[in-house]
């Protein structure tokens, strides 16, 4: 018998890492299930006994966060462990405040319980929020690896939200392994543009297993952060991003502190769009909580798809708008999702791009919404006139498809890392918004990137 009986709190993500690396060769410890929130339709599954181990024949069920003060009563858990990321300080405690009065332990695992070391160096690059800049930061030093003679390999943080049995090891390589591993909207806005610049992207839920698939093609791993969580790899080189545009979340979002903390180099993003007196409080409460690390100004470049003029001239003629640029256009918005969902900010890249280009008018999608897409602006209140891209699962696509054809938009601006044409039809035409970072003043995070590949990989 099981000395201690526990219960996972996740997200389909860190919960399984914890699971797996911690628990499931424990016979002192019996995990009953896991509670699952934030992705839509991830709970009411099990995780398979095919990845479970031996000593769950049946896998461990997944249940709503909802049922989590009931189960502990009814299974007497002694022991929950917290294992998901992008909560604020607050929400965390009123969670444990909840365990602690149901009658169970509230436990956190940290970096040395749970990371896994790998045979090659790793550079990780994480951040203190969702939607700080952390996927182009990953593309910005992966570029500079292989430009300086090394042979990167991306390490994705999970996002199994399908059959996991079939999502243990995932690799990518083509834009078509995204539709044969079928690859949600998330999972594509973070693959695809490392696909486009030749860079194979390892993911899925048995990291263990993952990373030693990766090494095999890699001289370096880049581990490419999801939400705000720390690495599942043990790094050489931690890189985090902060946000000057959400100035006090370094400092109250778990576990985002814990990345800022730990971190040798810190990336203070979209400098070009902050004020200067949001950078100086970033900047303070860094050197506050971490005043051994470096810090770096980088800004967050926007640049809209070539030959966007003429798609616009095109709806001028039909439209009879006159102006220039977006300039007496109706323009419907569509934001990368978790930026406005978990990451909680209203607007991104999209709208900043639609305003200097100035657009007139943007299209409210909230009125239009339908189904899936009307619950989730429900949910996620904060969230301003632009449509979040979202689509963990293929209604929720659709969902996201009849609302943009619903809404009167002379035009669509998409500002999502990656064709979003690919998985649904827009009608309307269609201008695709990138942004990707680019350096500013000293110090620089090339030069970082410089003397990682001369001090660590010249000694490998």
């Amino acid at each position: 018998m099981a000395e201690r009986r526990v219960v996972i709190m996740g997200a389909a993500g860190r919960d399984f890492h914890v699971f797996n690396t911690v628990f499931r060769s424990s016979p002192e410890v019996e995990v009953v299930a896991f509670t699952a929130t934030q992705i839509p339709g991830i709970e009411s599954r099990v995780y398979p006994a095919e990845l479970a181990g031996p000593a769950y024949p049946k896998g461990v069920p997944i249940v709503p966060e909802e049922s989590l003060d009931a189960l502990i009563a009814e299974r007497k858990i002694d022991e929950v462990i917290f294992a998901y990321s992008d909560i604020s300080h607050e929400t965390v405690m009123h969670l444990a405040s909840r365990v602690l009065a149901a009658g169970a332990d509230f436990t956190f695992l940290g970096p040395a319980s749970t990371m896994i070391r790998a045979h090659v160096p790793v550079v990780s690059v994480c951040a203190a929020r969702t939607g700080a800049g952390k996927s182009q930061t990953s593309r910005f030093v992966a570029n500079l690896l292989r430009e300086g003679g090394a042979r990167p390999v991306i390490v994705r943080h999970p996002m199994p939200y399908g059959v996991l049995v079939r999502q243990n090891v995932q690799r990518f390589q083509l834009l078509e392994d995204l539709d044969r591993h079928a690859a949600t909207v998330e999972e594509r806005e973070d693959y695809e543009p490392h696909l486009r610049r030749g860079f194979v992207v390892f993911a899925g839920v048995d990291y263990e297993a993952v990373l030693r698939e990766a090494e095999r093609e890699a001289d370096v791993i880049v581990w490419d952060g999801g939400n705000n969580d720390f690495p599942f790899i043990a790094p050489v080189l931690e890189i985090t991003v902060v946000d000057p545009l959400r100035s006090g979340h370094e400092n109250t979002y778990h576990p985002g502190e814990v990345n800022v903390r730990r971190a040798h180099v810190v990336v203070v993003n979209k400098v070009n769009s902050a004020s200067p007196a949001a950078v100086a409080a970033v900047r303070a409460a860094v050197e506050s909580l971490n005043p051994d690390a470096l810090i770096v100004e980088v800004d967050s470049e926007i640049t809209v798809e070539e030959g966007w003029e003429q798609k616009l001239g095109a709806v001028r003629l039909r439209t009879g708008a006159v102006g220039a640029g977006l300039s007496g256009l109706r323009v419907l918005v569509i934001e990368d999702g978790p930026t406005l969902t978990h990451g909680g900010m209203a607007t991104g890249a999209g709208v900043e791009a639609a305003r200097a280009l100035g657009a007139s008018e943007l299209v409210d999608p909230r009125p239009f919404a339908v189904g899936h897409m009307a619950t989730l602006f429900e949910r996620y209140p904060h969230v301003g006139p632009v449509l979040p891209a979202v689509g963990y699962f293929e209604e929720q696509l659709r969902d996201l498809e009849a609302t943009v054809a619903a809404a009167p938009a002379d035009i669509v601006l998409v500002a999502t890392p990656f064709d979003l044409t690919r998985v649904m039809h827009i009608s309307q035409p269609v201008v695709r918004v990138f942004y990707e970072l680019a350096e500013r003043g000293e110090p620089r995070l090339s030069g970082v990137v410089d003397r990682f590949l001369h001090d660590v990989l010249a000694r490998s």
